[in-house]
C-alpha cells in the first residue's frame, strides 16, 4: 500500500478512535486493523475494517430521521435533537451525504481511500 495513503488512514483511524461518537465496534475494528498493519493479517483486517466502517457511518437522512424520532429525543434531549435535525438538514442542503460528527467525518475520509486500501 502507498505509504502516504497508509499514513493518512492511520491518522484518520486515530481520529476515529478518539471521537466520542465512535462506536465500540468501530473502535475494536480500528484497533484490530492498526495491529494488523504490516503483518500477514493486514488484508483480512482491512476488509473487516472497511465492512465495519460502511456499517457504522450514518447517512444524512438516517441522522435526520433519528434526530426527529422519540429515541433521538431521548438520546440527545429534546432541544438538542431539534438542533441536530436542523443542522443535518442544513448540511444535507449543502451536499453532505453523511453525518458530520467527528467519528462519521473520520470514517468518510477513510472510505474515500477504500479502493486503495482494498487494492
Amino acid at each position: 500500500m502507498d505509504k502516504n495513503v497508509l499514513d493518512y488512514v492511520v491518522e484518520k483511524t486515530n481520529d476515529l478512535m478518539g471521537a466520542p461518537s465512535c462506536s465500540g465496534e468501530a473502535k475494536a475494528a480500528a484497533q484490530a486493523w492498526l495491529d494488523a498493519v504490516g503483518t500477514d493479517r493486514e488484508a483480512k483486517e482491512t476488509r473487516r475494517y472497511v465492512e465495519e466502517l460502511e456499517a457504522d457511518i450514518m447517512p444524512i437522512d438516517g441522522l435526520i430521521g433519528f434526530a426527529e424520532s422519540e429515541h433521538g429525543a431521548q438520546v440527545f434531549g429534546a432541544d438538542k435533537a431539534k438542533a441536530v435535525a436542523a443542522h443535518a438538514r442544513e448540511i444535507k442542503a449543502a451536499g453532505a451525504k453523511y453525518c458530520d460528527c467527528p467519528a462519521c467525518a473520520a470514517v468518510e475520509a477513510i472510505l474515500e481511500k477504500k479502493d486503495t486500501l482494498l487494492g
